[in-house]
């Protein structure tokens, strides 16, 4: 039995709860198997008296770095797919839970590093934190896995161009593999609050928390279906969709990423994570993606 995240309280926000993800001895959160097995155990003890939850991250360094590649890489295919199944079993449960939920984002967002937190009602951010007088680096925030052969496994496809005020420049930027830093992340409209500095992103996160219990949110909370949570959205998607399609050079991601897409767009969005967890299954295993996942842990090493 996975043993749950504490719950973090504040006599300040009465019935909010916090929780940090965290990976004792490892210095980055990874999305591992025990740590989505953690992950879910918390959710389904989330008392009923609960008003708001925030999801943030135990590490100083990223919010989350990601999915764990050696399982991608080395896992058999019926693992894979009941790995990525299984992980987004779990991510629904942030969506479809009976409170609202934010993320706190405090660092590195990447590949299912950021299709988590999309998962919820909201995203804070909060800028780099200074390092002796000197601005923070800004880190980085996206879907980097046609960097490395892959495509998006856990709803990326359908949820950045969702968040983003520009679906066009998320499609593309999916297709990539290319992130955003964190200013670019900001400007375009990717979070829904910015916090004023790393310090004040919980106290943030948890007072978006208490504006959406007085504006009476969450509204929708049945399945996880952002197009049908925004129709307007989904129409300017499409649209850009149909016209990358006449634009772009044909590749893996690009098939991956409109297939995905387009499921989303007129199946539903576990339709769209079916179609991912197929590419992504067969994509790690062709040449593009064996040489650049043995070029990451050759790096990593």
């Amino acid at each position: 039995m996975a043993t749950p995240f504490p719950f973090i309280t504040d006599t300040d926000f009465p019935g909010i709860i916090t929780i940090k993800l965290e990976q004792p001895g490892k210095p980055v959160v990874v999305l591992d198997l025990e740590l989505i097995q953690r992950l879910e155990a918390t959710l389904k003890s989330i008392p009923r008296d609960c008003r708001g939850l925030v999801l943030a991250s135990a590490s100083e360094r990223v919010f989350v770095a990601g999915a764990d590649l050696k399982t991608i890489s080395e896992a058999s295919d019926d693992q894979l797919h009941r790995y990525l199944e299984y992980g987004s079993r779990v991510f629904c449960m942030l969506g479809t839970l009976h409170c609202p939920t934010v993320a706190a984002i405090n660092g590195a967002a990447l590949g299912g590093g950021l299709e988590l937190p999309m998962h919820c009602d909201a995203m804070v951010a909060a800028p780099p934190a200074p390092r002796d007088a000197n601005p923070g680096k800004p880190y980085p925030v996206g879907l980097p896995e046609a960097g490395l052969g892959l495509c998006p496994g856990w709803g990326g496809t359908n949820l950045l161009p969702a968040w983003e005020s520009d679906p066009a420049a998320a499609i593309q930027r999916t297709i990539l593999g290319k992130p955003m830093l964190y200013d670019e992340a900001a400007a375009s409209g990717l979070f829904t609050a910015i916090a004023p500095s790393q310090a004040d992103l919980l106290t943030t996160a948890k007072r978006w928390l208490v504006q959406a219990a007085k504006d009476g949110y969450p509204k929708h909370k049945g399945e996880v279906e952002p197009w049908q949570q925004d129709p307007a959205q989904a129409n300017k998607t499409l649209a850009a969709l149909n016209k990358l399609r006449a634009e772009l050079t044909v590749s893996d991601q690009t098939h991956a990423v409109f297939d995905a897409l387009h499921a989303g767009l007129t199946q539903g969005y576990q339709a769209a994570l079916a179609v991912e967890r197929r590419y992504l299954v067969q994509l790690r295993h062709t040449p593009a993606a064996k040489a650049a996942l043995a070029a990451f842990f050759a790096k990593s090493k």
